[in-house]
């Protein structure tokens, strides 16, 4: 997609007062600034992060024009090259968008958790569109920064949580939202996964010659390379890169109460785990939510379990490994991403679902390349999903400060205890701040 006359982005954003104008000017729904462009010509996209869970990103938009590619990997880089003979490469996000900004639309960020925010919010003052994977953001603080920063901005923008494109989380959230099984004010929300443990290695390695660890590192502090322990994958059970399994998962299986109950922040916040270690996050976790209530819908209490700390039993119910359970006044449901049961069984065997209100999604990447087009909504912005990460993240916070928190979410703080503010931000390597 080229961009209109010869005016860059950069140019359209000054003239604009650096988006503020752009909010009031401009077609604004959902996050997206919606731009006179034609849906048959192709975004111009870089991507920071080549493999795994972002090469899949990079297939949700190859059919775009893909110019620029970026991994601290060379092995990863090498192979993306091969399938884009034409895009041109990088080691470091902060040079390529610097370099790209005016000549590219759009931005893929798929790093490791610690990355998200500085590639994003690079990209988005840039006034690119930008698609980033999950969770948002590694701290609360970032998740709001990056939030307000694209409403600033007008640039269109979708989280990685594809399981929202699903058609079951859509007709879950009309059969909640109907009434059927009466006001919802118990939520529970589970996965078997384990994402934890394990000690810092007592002396460091040479990094292989095709990572660049100090790239990878990015705005974490300085720590010698290890085989096996950070890169890849095992990134997410350490916090200084990762939020453990419910960083992982929970902006999946959260999403789902988000979106049919209309969640927004909550007002307390307790967790309870094993003995909270300094380096790696805990191989099973509790944490019990309190949000307030919301136009019709009464509070809610959600609670959270994962690791080797999920039920077998909720609400009476015998259930598998994963899931979410509505506990209301007329009835309960169970879903996951791909079906859903009410209880109980009797009561609703003729059950009738509502009629269809929330359209099937076109794709999930396919919305955000849309609304980068034509300004149309995405259902996962970082309006939407910067509160569920937010609230996601706070878990982790209670229970890394070991106490239940008070939460206040106009001003961003804790306001029983004080012990919570270094975990709801962090510090950054001189060249990496997100403020």
């Amino acid at each position: 997609m080229k961009k209109p006359s010869n005016l860059t982005r950069r140019d359209f954003l000054k003239t604009t007062s650096a988006g503020a104008a752009i909010v009031s000017s401009s077609v604004w729904t959902g996050g997206a600034l919606a731009e006179s462009r034609s849906a048959n010509e192709k975004l111009v996209i870089a991507c920071v992060g080549t493999a795994n869970r972002a090469l899949a990103d990079i297939d949700g938009v190859a059919g775009e024009n893909i110019v620029a590619i970026c991994d601290v990997d060379s092995n990863y880089l090498d192979r993306s090259k091969a399938r884009f003979k034409d895009a041109r490469t990088y080691s470091d996000y902060r040079e390529m968008i610097e370099t790209e900004a005016d000549s590219i639309d759009a931005v893929v960020v798929a790093t490791a958790d610690h990355s998200h925010a500085p590639a994003s919010i690079r990209a988005i003052r840039k006034g690119l569109h930008v698609y980033c994977e999950k969770p948002l953001t590694h701290t609360v603080e970032e998740a709001r920064i990056i939030a307000e920063a694209a409403k600033k901005y007008g640039v269109a923008t979708q989280l990685g949580t594809q399981i929202h494109a699903g058609n079951n989380y859509r007709r879950v959230t009309e059969i909640i939202q109907s009434g059927a099984i009466g006001d919802v004010t118990d939520c529970h929300v589970w996965v078997g996964k384990g994402w934890g443990g394990g000690e810092l290695p007592e002396k460091g390695e040479e990094p292989p010659k095709n990572l660049n660890w100090d790239l990878w590192l990015g705005p974490a502090p300085e720590r010698p390379f290890a085989a096996g322990r950070y890169h890849p994958a095992q990134w997410r059970r350490w916090w200084a890169f990762g939020q453990g399994t419910l960083g992982d998962m929970a902006c999946h299986y959260m999403d789902l109460p988000f979106w049919a109950l209309k969640l927004r922040h909550p007002t307390h916040v307790e967790a309870e785990g094993p003995t909270v270690h300094p380096e790696t996050c805990p191989l099973g976790l509790i944490v019990r939510y309190k949000f307030p209530a919301r136009d019709d819908m009464p509070a809610v209490n959600l609670t959270w379990y994962d690791g080797d700390m999920i039920p077998k039993e909720v609400a009476g119910q015998r259930v598998p490994g994963s899931g979410v359970m509505f506990v209301g006044s007329e009835g309960m449901m169970y879903a996951n991403y791909g079906s859903y049961k009410l209880f109980p069984q009797e009561k609703f065997a003729n059950f009738t679902p509502p009629e269809q209100t929330i359209p099937n999604s076109i794709g999930h990447h396919a919305e955000w390349i849309k609304a980068c087009k034509d300004g149309s909504p995405t259902t996962c912005n970082f309006d939407y999903s910067g509160a569920l990460t937010e609230s996601v993240l706070l878990g982790n916070v209670a229970f890394r400060c070991g106490k239940a928190l008070e939460w206040d979410a106009d001003i961003l703080e804790v306001t029983n205890t004080t012990e919570a503010a270094r975990y709801l931000r962090k510090e950054y390597r001189k060249g990496w701040e997100v403020s």
